[in-house]
């Protein structure tokens, strides 16, 4: 994909005023991360090929401490 269409893409994000950030965590790509009300957007523009998009939905479940613990147990597997 052209560096215009992520320019382009980013451009819209601007405009909209929705918040982004950008990393790379696979070689010649760049991922842009989007966090909506509920929802993280994840989309991997490449140079070669169209973007890949994940999108991950919370069902507005509200935990606390327990999961914090959830978390650091199963970061430790």
């Amino acid at each position: 994909m052209a560096a215009s269409t992520i320019h382009a893409f980013l451009k819209q994000l601007d405009v909209s005023r929705t918040r982004y950030s950008l990393t790379s965590i696979r070689e010649g790509a760049v991922m842009v991360h989007v966090v909506l009300p509920g929802e993280r957007w994840e989309m991997e523009f490449f140079e070669d090929r169209g973007p890949e998009v994940e999108v991950f939905r919370s069902d507005g479940t509200i935990g606390g401490v327990e999961k914090v613990e959830e978390l650091l147990r199963y970061a430790a597997e």
